[in-house]
């Protein structure tokens, strides 16, 4: 078998225009087709083949007949020498593939029996999108255009070079090692011999490692980020992307994307020119063009999506070069491409009893080769097996096996184009078998930072112009381009001993990116320190996604009470409702600063309860429009770290004035309730009060009282206590919330709600060092949940309240139901999995899963598995304006199962809660109209929605930096683990004792070999374990959804990464 990148003369092989001889991947043609879904690569690729023949077999006979054997000899001595596994053996057969375009190089491979024995290769190599499979091969640096002219002799200086990249394996640690061993070899070879070999290295054919999600373990992946010399290569010849990397559309004549000129005359442009505002505009109003969040996969970064606006399947933008410069998060507009080139997801027209199809991981079909012709009219498919919109998730497999039965005469051939031509029209097509492309056109609204943090690495060609004034900066983030800075931004010395800060992180700003130009622009704004530590690490991850933890400025602070201490004004007293003789009480966090709610419960006479919710008045503090409310707007939700928090308001508000503080008078807006027992609510009043909370309470204090309604608090088992309360009230009042608490809860979730539950990770730090000390998995208890029904209970009332009054103006909060695409993929899945889930409603949701399991020692777990799977086609809950949406059936929040809701209780940490305290004023007369018209609002509620999506992804990351410094501080760490997820190659665990998800690779086992198989539609992976002593027979473990495993949490040795090894059974 031919490599991909040559085409085949009486010569022998020739290397296709613009591709070095260097590290070219030996591959079936057609089984890397159907791998990186780029049909019209493959017809380029045949349509060359026969030119050639045709021109120039008359000429120069079939001389290369004994060379293609002399290969193919070569191909089997080397799998002899490395061993091949039943699976390879496997491939053997089901990778050989002819294709019915070029009779004669069906001819060529009678000839090369031997030969495809190496398609044994392809199995090893499956689901390598060979350009973009990783982030270094994504971007070409610009010096790849140097091709040397006279490669067949150059090829013939470097034999075992192109040997050594025909071999090379899934092995997650042989890129550098080969990288290292390619260019000592050509060290001595000359000036000229390095350009060559640094071309193919660019070009990504080096290395022909696996680089599947669910295929081969990724490598140990360096956040230094180092680059190979050759993408640190000087790059003042070229900028292009090649064709192969960027998505570049199929069909596309590649010839004129080629790039061996481009060092002459002006650059081509990489990226296409975005439209005009005028262009865009009409575009939308006709339906042409689709806005929308772009969403780029952080597992495989060549991926993005945008949500379709039918809510089905979400668009897909194949290549960096559709992306089109835009950056996770940003708003922008695309265009769908044609039908021919939308993504084929499953074959329901097309299957053949006589071509049987084969997939590893989903049991889907490919389409037949046969349909693969080349035509004018249509241009090429994207052929992939059926995958959910999820993908990005790295849960579902990336491989596709591709059986084909071998077509031995042109007269079969075209007896079966015949047959499937009707077949093969894509426009015949069901829906259902398409995931719709699409590539940006304009960028709407840059939500993305700009900033990222990485490390800098000098330009290898340092004699060059450009050398002398840039660096390369590499982000850590891989779905972020690499970006040249400044030499002048750099540390003084850096030209003179870079390697002083391979391991410096820094920050970087993306000032432009040119559409003639893989590589962005930037500034290096500052150096944070050593990777793998905590305080540079956190604050990269602030940086990146925009949080704002600078000093509040002099004219922020000039906003608030200065005469201090501050006492409320006396003419306050004579507005609000003077709470301060009840019994009122905070209950939070035990570290907790921020007490922004409070709680009472007075027994009536008549056998109800007067419940009250007092949350702080923060708009008291901040009026609109001022310097404060500004910064406020813009910060719009506290941010928690493990180890801080970043607070959307000064300390001065958020610790003291505004804070429930025990025994000390402040300003609240209050929510009274008169309520039976048993939760029904007779009467409800809002308004401005003033209170004084008795204690400060924790969640412990308050879950010793529930455990124990007998038993007597001693004093010194709480904080301090007002002495206007007794311990006892206080402990009653507990007790009379918490029945009541569980009322309105059976209610809630009998009327449709439902919870899902995650587990979430707690650390307790060391004092000194601030480093982690142990972690937990946080308890959600009967304290918890009593607070959380009253924050709701006061929610939906103010929601209610406010748009009453503000039909057009009210700031609510709402929740999409599931994605449909998602959901079903997820019903079809229970539903081979044998699990009664129903999805009807949220509430029928809620019930069966809490229904599904027996109550067994590992029942949690199981139901943790279950939870993660039905968290995933969830949407998120948004904030948005009443004025904004015409529809009031979109204003349901799908997971409460409510019409109306809104955010009130949290003023301190979320600026949407402040904006609802003012609407809350108003329509009680006790302050301001709102002065924001909706549309405005509304843009304010987008904000909100932004932010607190970033700060949610900033506490997960700041979660798993501490957990990966715990895990080198304090592991190994052992633990119970349970199968989440099973690919043909992989699997995922979520580990017990922690919470946290890993996934582990076969490869990274010491097996004798591995089997994926579906038991019915259940999928499985055998494991056969290499047995501890000679002669024995190997363990044989079987892995599936809810199987119960032991790992080994270990440090990796690059910072702040650690990996799971999974336990032999021998071992367990």
């Amino acid at each position: 078998m031919d490599h991909v990148g040559y085409a085949r003369t009486s010569h022998g092989q020739v290397p296709k225009e613009g591709i070095s001889w260097s590290g070219v991947q030996q591959k079936n043609a057609y089984a890397k087709l159907v791998q990186q879904h780029h049909s019209g690569r493959f017809k380029f690729f045949l349509n060359y083949i026969a030119q050639k023949l045709q021109q120039e077999e008359s000429a120069h006979g079939d001389a290369g007949l004994d060379r293609d054997l002399e290969i193919a000899g070569g191909c089997q001595e080397l799998l002899e020498r490395n061993g091949s596994s039943s699976r390879d053996n496997l491939a053997t057969k089901q990778a050989s593939c002819e294709n019915s375009g070029v009779s004669q190089y069906g001819r060529v491979r009678e000839h090369g029996d031997s030969c495809r024995k190496s398609d044994a290769l392809a199995e090893k190599q499956k689901g390598i999108k060979a350009t973009i499979a990783s982030h270094d091969s994504d971007l070409e640096p610009e010096n790849s255009g140097k091709v040397v002219a006279n490669n067949f002799e150059k090829k013939q200086m470097y034999p075992s070079l192109n040997k050594e990249s025909s071999i090379q394996m899934c092995d997650s640690g042989n890129r550098d090692t080969h990288k290292q061993k390619a260019q000592s070899q050509t060290s001595t070879k000359g000036s000229q011999s390095e350009e060559l070999l640094e071309g193919g290295n660019k070009r990504g054919f080096h290395r022909t490692r696996n680089q599947s999600e669910s295929a081969c373990a990724p490598p140990s992946l360096n956040r230094k980020r180092q680059l190979s010399e050759s993408q640190g290569e000087t790059m003042h010849n070229s900028e292009f992307l090649s064709p192969v990397q960027s998505g570049t559309q199929r069909g596309t004549n590649r010839s004129i994307l080629n790039n061996k000129k481009s060092g002459k005359g002006k650059k081509k442009s990489v990226f296409e020119a975005y439209m005009t505002k005028e262009e865009v505009s009409a575009g939308l109003k006709r339906g042409e063009l689709i806005q929308g969040p772009l969403r780029i996969n952080p597992k495989k970064f060549h991926e993005a999506y945008l949500p379709s606006p039918d809510g089905v399947r979400d668009l897909f933008i194949d290549g960096v070069v559709p992306r089109n410069r835009a950056l996770n998060g940003d708003v922008v507009v695309v265009k769908l491409l044609p039908q021919e080139q939308w993504k084929v997801l499953k074959n329901d027209v097309c299957e053949d009893d006589d071509t049987p199809g084969h997939s590893t991981g989903n049991k889907q079909h490919a389409l037949s080769p046969h349909l693969m012709k080349s035509s004018a009219k249509n241009p090429d498919l994207i052929i992939e097996a059926k995958v959910d919109s999820s993908a990005e998730d790295g849960h579902e497999s990336a491989l596709i096996g591709c059986l084909q039965k071998e077509i031995k005469d042109q007269d079969k051939l075209g007896a079966i184009e015949e047959k499937t031509s009707k077949q093969g029209d894509p426009k015949t097509f069901s829906d259902d078998c398409f995931q719709k492309t699409a590539k940006v056109v304009y960028i709407l609204e840059k939500k993305h930072s700009r900033a990222a943090t990485g490390f800098i690495k000098p330009l290898s060609d340092k004699s060059s112009d450009l050398a002398r004034k840039r660096a390369l900066f590499s982000p850590v983030d891989h779905r972020l381009p690499r970006i040249y800075v400044p030499l002048g931004d750099c540390p003084h010395d850096f030209a003179i001993h870079p390697e002083t800060y391979a391991n410096t992180l820094f920050i970087c700003s993306i000032t432009a990116w040119r559409d003639d130009s893989n590589f962005a622009e930037g500034k290096l704004m500052k150096s944070l320190g050593q990777a793998g530590e905590i305080e540079p690490e956190t604050e990269g991850i602030l940086v990146e996604y925009g949080v704002d933890f600078s000093d509040f400025p002099d004219k922020v602070l000039q906003c608030l009470p200065q005469d201090l201490p501050w006492t409320i004004p006396q003419e306050e007293f004579q507005k609000r409702k003077d709470l301060r003789n009840e019994c009122i009480f905070t209950i939070d966090p035990a570290t907790a600063r921020d007490l922004d709610d409070a709680l009472s419960c007075k027994p009536l006479p008549d056998g109800n309860f007067e419940v009250g919710v007092h949350i702080a008045d923060v708009s008291y503090f901040v009026a609109e429009g001022s310097a404060l409310d500004i910064m406020a707007s813009e910060r719009a939700t506290s941010v928690y770290l493990v180890q801080k928090v970043i607070p959307m308001l000064p300390r001065l508000l958020c610790e003291e004035l505004c804070s429930l503080n025990p025994m000390t008078d402040r300003l609240t807006f209050s929510v009274i309730w008169k309520i039976t027992p048993q939760g029904e609510i007779l009467d409800e009043w809002f308004g401005r009060s003033v209170i004084c909370s008795c204690v400060k309470l924790s969640y412990d204090h308050a879950q010793n009282m529930i455990n124990h309604p007998d038993k007597k608090i001693e004093q010194h088992e709480l904080p301090p206590v007002s002495p206007q309360h007794t311990i006892n009230e206080i402990h009653q009042a507990v007790l009379n919330l918490h029945l009541i608490a569980q009322n309105l809860r059976k209610q809630r979730f009998d009327d449709g709600a439902l919870r899902l539950d995650q587990l979430k990770l707690t650390f307790t730090l060391d004092k000194e060092s601030g480093l982690p000390q142990g972690c937990y998995i946080y308890q959600y208890r009967d304290s918890n949940k009593l607070v959380e029904e009253f924050m709701l209970l006061a929610n939906m009332a103010v929601a209610h309240h406010i748009y009453r009054r503000f039909p057009e103006e009210a700031l609510l909060r709402r929740h999409p139901p599931p994605q449909t695409k998602m959901l079903n993929d997820l019903i079809e899945f229970c539903d081979q999995m044998g699990l009664q889930l129903d999805f009807s409603s949220s509430g029928t949701l809620h019930k069966s899963l809490n229904d599904q399991f027996e109550t067994d020692e590992y029942s949690a777990a199981r139901k943790e598995v279950l939870t993660n799977m039905c968290s995933r086609p969830m949407q998120m809950a948004v904030y948005f304006c009443t004025g904004a949406l015409k529809d009031e059936t979109l204003f349901h929040h799908y997971a409460l199962n409510v019409p109306l809701y809104t955010h009130f209780t949290s003023p301190i940490r979320r600026f949407a809660d402040v904006i609802v305290h003012r609407l809350l004023a108003a329509s009680l007369g006790c302050g301001p109209p709102l002065k924001m018209p909706k549309e405005v609002i509304q843009k304010q509620a987008d904000h909100c929605n932004d932010r607190k999506t970033a700060s949610k992804r900033v506490q997960e990351l700041s979660a798993e930096l501490f957990f990966s410094v715990f895990v080198k501080e304090c592991g190994p760490l052992e633990s119970e683990a349970m199968v989440m997820g099973v690919l043909n190659e992989a699997f995922d665990v979520i580990v017990l004792r922690f919470g946290v998800q890993k996934r582990i690779y076969c490869n990274s086992l010491p097996l004798v070999n591995s089997h994926f198989q579906q038991v019915g539609k259940r999928p499985e992976l055998t494991l056969l374990w290499e047995p501890e002593k000679k002669g024995e027979e190997p363990v044989r473990q079987v892995i599936s959804i809810f199987t119960l495993v032991e790992v080994v949490l270990k440090s990796d040795n690059v910072p702040l990464k650690y990996t799971a090894v999974l336990k032999s059974p021998e071992a367990q």
